[in-house]
């Protein structure tokens, strides 16, 4: 009986299918919704976030601070001449304006 050195096709095409499927997993893993690529975008989109977080939590204690100083509980008559000269156009009457 002459024994054949080739292997069977069975046997390739099932060694040629899981190379294939782990090629697809090592794509995905890389490549996909959830990969590596995809975590590296998300993480600079949360730092960026942050970034801006930092931003507006200034704006918004400078805010705090401005509606503080102008309540009826503590007025700032600094801040309060300094608005009323920008927002209505005030001068005192000492004062000569040049435009």
């Amino acid at each position: 009986m002459i024994r054949s050195t080739r292997r069977p096709l069975g046997t390739l095409a099932y060694i040629g299918g899981m190379s294939l499927l782990g090629l697809y997993f090592v794509f995905a893993a890389i490549q996909g919704d959830y990969g590596i690529f995809r975590r590296a975008e998300i993480d600079a989109e949360a730092l960026q976030v942050k970034v801006q977080l930092a931003s507006m939590s200034e704006d918004v204690a400078r805010l705090e601070n401005l509606t503080r100083r102008l309540s009826d509980d503590y007025l700032d008559l600094d801040l309060l001449d300094q608005q009323a000269r920008d927002v209505l156009g005030l001068i005192r009457p000492d004062e000569i304006v040049i435009r």
